[in-house]
């Protein structure tokens, strides 16, 4: 018995899964730069840190920079980082009781900020021309035809 799908939707569904992991592979790793103040430099925060991070190039389409700041003082443990891509560049600020928290948090917020750009990024190319477009390009299409008489 023969399934539903032709073999040209199968070669086709082939192709489209082959294109899209090669587009994924051609985005390269971002550079992460941690920087520990007043804290004992750790390897597992290191790659806790580089591993939380690292999933946000998946939303810039050029090489990036990130760059985390993780400060000790008591009992507050705060971060910063910055993601830079191109004419881009994405910060955040959060301060806890833990580092893996704050290195949570600020994962978390960088990566709805770079979601809202992307968001507005794509409307802005999607987005239908304004009345006062339409009628610019009704009055100049209707001018040619009036310099004729």
């Amino acid at each position: 018995m023969q399934s539903k799908a032709g073999p040209g939707k199968r070669s086709r569904a082939i192709a489209r899964r082959t294109r899209r992991s090669s587009l994924k592979a051609r985005i390269p790793a971002p550079e992460i730069a941690v920087t520990f103040r007043h804290v004992e430099p750790t390897e597992a925060i290191h790659a806790y840190a580089v591993r939380k991070l690292s999933h946000l190039a998946r939303f810039l389409k050029r090489p990036c920079l990130i760059h985390l700041i993780l400060t000790v003082d008591k009992y507050r443990h705060r971060g910063e980082v910055t993601a830079k891509s191109g004419y881009l560049a994405v910060s955040a600020q959060e301060e806890t009781k833990d580092l893996y928290s704050v290195i949570d948090l600020l994962a978390d917020k960088v990566e709805r900020q770079l979601k809202n750009h992307r968001g507005k990024t794509t409307a802005k190319k999607l987005r239908a021309p304004s009345a006062g477009e339409l009628m610019s390009n009704e009055q100049i299409a209707s001018e040619p035809d009036s310099t004729r008489i």
